[in-house]
């Protein structure tokens, strides 16, 4: 997938219009604006986010550097979610009218689009899955089988509790218990510190 995506990116980035920079909390766009470009996060966190007719909103897609925020959006008129910056973030933005082109009239472009979005696919169902889950513990085994078993480092692990739903401090209190219950098998004393 790495491979692909980089591709893909670096495809999407040679027919880049130009870019532009928004401090947090900018806006890229709003959901209703016409959509004539399509954005490549380069640095940064941009969140896609729906309002609700409550006034909640939900964050559909967490969309960091090197991928493609709103794809689906080249298959609209107007942009149905709002994409706001959550960090000071850098786009590339790549006319609409141009990927249509491509994917018209350049096969190796059309595969790699169209394996893009199967990729995103499956990554929706998986994440759908795994927030589908009642337990914190139930969510992180879950993500932790299809990430080979492996907690990413530290410093990544509120963007797994984004991902798989939960707050960053329930994530340290499962991992902790999980520490506890493997020392506690093996003989070994824990200490009360947080992960």
């Amino acid at each position: 997938m790495i491979t692909i995506m980089s591709d893909l990116v670096a495809r999407l980035n040679s027919i880049s219009a130009s870019t532009k920079s928004f401090d947090q909390g900018g806006s890229v766009f709003h959901q209703g604006d016409p959509i004539h470009s399509l954005y490549v996060v380069m640095s940064g966190t941009v969140h896609l986010v729906r309002h609700q007719a409550d006034g909640a909103a939900t964050v559909l897609q967490r969309c960091t550097a090197g991928h493609i925020l709103a794809e689906a959006s080249v298959y609209s008129d107007t942009y149905h979610c709002d994409a706001v910056s959550v960090s000071s973030v850098t786009v590339s933005i790549v006319p609409v009218a141009e990927i249509k082109r491509l994917l018209a009239t350049d096969i190796a472009f059309t595969t790699l689009w169209a394996v893009h979005l199967a990729r995103e696919l499956q990554a929706t169902r998986k994440r759908a899955e795994i927030v589908s889950l009642r337990t914190v513990k139930a969510r992180l085994d879950a993500w932790l089988a299809w990430n080979e078993g492996v907690l990413p480092p530290k410093g990544a692990w509120k963007q797994l509790a984004d991902d798989i739903g939960i707050s960053s401090e329930a994530l340290y209190r499962e991992v902790a218990q999980r520490r506890v219950e493997v020392d506690t098998k093996v003989g070994r004393t824990f200490p009360q510190d947080t992960p």
